[in-house]
């Protein structure tokens, strides 16, 4: 009876945390939605990481947010990535000042897809950034000088 005990809690466990990875996941992207078709760009900034961030680049990932505020968003997903886009993360980049880099490890990226139809025709915006987890939340993290 022990061993069986056992065994069930081997095979459970994982899979409650994969569960639990799941629900956060789904709660991300439900309050960036909801923020983004509402346009709650204090909810949207609050899912920036800024710690050792560049304030220009602060700044442009702020005005990035904006675009598309108030548009029904079509396709919102947290997807992994792949090992390119975990190289491409983790090395610096050119920035305003010099070479930046990313204050966190980001691990998935959001990706969202915003379709918009008129008169004139349709549109399609396709929009990723790198998220990260920081104190059991995801963030998008925002890059400063490299340390």
């Amino acid at each position: 009876m022990k061993s069986v005990f056992v065994i069930v809690s081997i095979l459970l466990v994982p899979g409650l945390s994969v569960r639990a990875a799941t629900e956060q996941e789904k709660a991300f992207i439900e309050k960036y939605k909801t923020a983004l078709e509402t346009k709650d760009t204090a909810t949207l900034q609050s899912c920036l990481y800024t710690t050792s961030a560049d304030p220009m680049i602060v700044g442009f990932y702020k005005m990035m947010q904006s675009n598309g505020v108030g548009d029904k968003v079509s396709k919102i997903d947290l997807v992994d990535l792949t090992p390119d886009e975990v190289k491409k993360a983790t090395m610096p980049q050119d920035g305003p000042g010099g070479k930046v880099c990313l204050n966190l490890e980001p691990t998935k990226k959001l990706v969202i897809v915003i379709e918009k139809k008129d008169e004139n025709g349709s549109s399609t915006n396709t929009t990723e950034n790198f998220i990260a987890e920081k104190d059991g939340k995801f963030v998008i993290p925002v890059p400063g000088p490299c340390k």
